[in-house]
C-alpha cells in the first residue's frame, strides 16, 4: 500500500480501490515488448487485455483500436477507476492504451519503462488523451 500512495501521490488511507491496486501490482515492472501478452513481455493493448481479463474476467478484443470500438465512450470529467483511457499519440488513430486508477493516475505500459503508473496532468499525456471507455462490469 505504500508503494502505491506513493505512486498516487496520497495517503495510504484514502487508496479507494485496493484490489485493483494489487492487479496492477502483478504487473508492475514487468518490461516492453512490442506484441507481447505476458509478463516476459508486454505491449500497452496486451497489458490491458491481459490485467482487465484477470481483474474483471472479460475478454477484450487485441489492440487499442478494437478495445476503443469495444467500450462505451466517455468524455474526460466521466473517466472512472478501471476504465480504459485511450490515447493518439500518433494524430490519425489510437495508438495507446491504459486503465484508470483515480486521481488522474493510470497504468499502461510504456515503450520506455514497461508497466509503470503515470499522471494524465503530464504534459505528454493530457495533449494526447482522446476518450476513456467503459465496459461492463458489476465487479469494479
Amino acid at each position: 500500500q505504500l508503494k502505491y500512495s506513493v505512486l498516487l501521490n496520497t495517503y495510504v488511507e484514502q487508496l479507494k480501490n485496493e484490489t485493483l491496486l494489487s492487479a496492477v501490482d502483478e504487473w508492475y515492472g514487468v518490461r516492453y515488448r512490442r506484441g507481447g501478452v505476458a509478463k516476459t513481455g508486454v505491449d500497452c493493448s496486451g497489458f490491458v487485455q491481459q490485467f482487465i481479463s484477470y481483474r474483471y474476467g472479460i475478454q477484450l478484443p487485441r489492440t487499442s483500436v478494437d478495445q476503443y470500438e469495444f467500450c462505451q465512450k466517455v468524455n474526460w470529467e466521466e473517466v472512472q477507476e478501471g476504465d480504459l483511457v485511450f490515447f493518439k499519440i500518433r494524430p490519425s488513430r489510437i495508438s495507446h492504451v491504459g486503465v484508470y486508477l483515480g486521481d488522474n493516475k493510470f497504468a499502461h505500459a510504456s515503450v520506455h519503462a514497461g508497466v509503470i503508473i503515470s499522471d494524465l496532468d503530464e504534459p505528454y499525456y493530457r495533449q494526447r488523451f482522446y476518450k476513456g471507455g467503459r465496459f461492463n462490469t458489476a465487479n469494479r
